[in-house]
């Protein structure tokens, strides 16, 4: 799992329909001071997360677990919510 901030969301017209009713989200990869590192991903939501919220996101065959892995083509999913950027930041 590696830390992101949901920096947007995406309208789709047409999509795979194992995702519909599902969002999509623009998150953008952080380091461990919060510092974007990276090129921003499109990510589906698992969680109920909105724009603004720091966010836990995984890629590759665990993308599809929080779903029925065999219907639903994922590879970036976020798959929770950090409560507070004080849980984050080294001392």
């Amino acid at each position: 799992m590696q830390i992101a901030r949901v920096i947007g969301t995406v309208v789709c017209t047409v999509k795979n329909p194992s995702l519909d009713g599902r969002k999509l989200l623009i998150v953008q990869t952080l380091d461990a001071e919060l510092k974007s590192k990276g090129n921003p991903m499109i990510a589906l939501d698992a969680v109920g997360a909105g724009v603004g919220e720091l966010v836990f996101w995984c890629r590759g065959k665990e993308a599809s677990f929080p779903f029925k892995r065999d219907e639903t083509p994922t590879d970036c999913t976020i798959v929770g919510i950090i409560d507070s950027e004080q849980h984050v930041h080294r001392k």
